[in-house]
């Protein structure tokens, strides 16, 4: 019998990833989820980011997200950096522009992996970056009628 760490479902995936997209229309969990199913996968981790209802102490009204050309090319780099990082077997991230309501899906990601623990880490990976380095843009309404912008980068 072969040692386990010979098995190739051990590795990473020679192109494990599936789905990178900016898109300003609604985002689907079905979607992400199916772009990363992998036989070789003991764990997947999905992220979902939505709308809240306040920010700081203030009520939410709306927001938009808006992003530069360059965000999903971005979005790849990162991904690509969270691949050869971990054994990711199968990776997605999508995230939404435009006028979003409170409870809409802003970003969805998801990691599969040979186990759990690599798949929990690398997602967590994977949106801490996008967070940080995606030039994708938040402006916050609030219902006292002020307003903020909130960057990535």
């Amino acid at each position: 019998m072969a040692a386990i760490d010979e098995h190739p479902g051990e590795h990473a995936a020679q192109d494990p990833i599936k789905l990178i997209a900016v898109r300003d229309t609604p985002l689907s969990l079905d979607e992400v989820f199916t772009a990363v199913g992998d036989d070789a996968a003991g764990g997947t981790a999905l992220f979902v980011g939505t709308v809240r209802n306040h920010d700081g102490g203030a009520d939410v009204a709306a927001l938009g997200y808006s992003c530069h050309p360059s965000a999903e090319a971005e979005m790849r780099r990162i991904a690509e950096k969270v691949a050869a990082e971990y054994p990711v077997r199968a990776l997605a991230a999508v995230h939404r522009i435009g006028d979003l309501g409170i409870g809409d899906l802003a970003v969805v990601v998801a990691v599969s992996c040979p186990h759990r623990a690599e798949a929990f880490e690398a997602c967590r990976k994977l949106i801490d970056d996008l967070k940080h380095e995606v030039p994708i843009w938040k402006h916050q309404r609030f219902s006292d009628g002020t307003d903020e912008w909130v960057g990535a980068c």
